[in-house]
């Protein structure tokens, strides 16, 4: 995935999320999902958790996010990198 911002990233499952959410920092980025009394509870087609190669994790909104099918093995194995404790 790529934010509309130009930074890359990899959707996570619901248990890597959990995982990211006890060990990494929320990036708060542009494009993140963020409406007061909501809770993140991910449904895959509005919020979208992502997280990116800066060893930061978001919810972000769907209409903020594309598909990047070039991304390269190196930046993909750097992002996974980051799940592993």
């Amino acid at each position: 995935m790529v934010a509309f911002t130009g930074e890359c990233g990899l959707v996570l499952s619901p248990e890597d999320l959990a995982g990211a959410r006890g060990r990494l920092k929320e990036g708060k980025k542009p494009g993140c999902f963020f409406a007061p009394g909501c809770c993140h509870h991910p449904d895959y087609i509005i919020q979208i958790p992502v997280l990116f190669e800066d060893g930061t994790y978001d919810v972000m909104r769907a209409m903020n996010l594309r598909a990047n099918p070039n991304l390269s093995e190196e930046i993909r194995a750097g992002i996974l990198a980051l799940l592993e404790p």
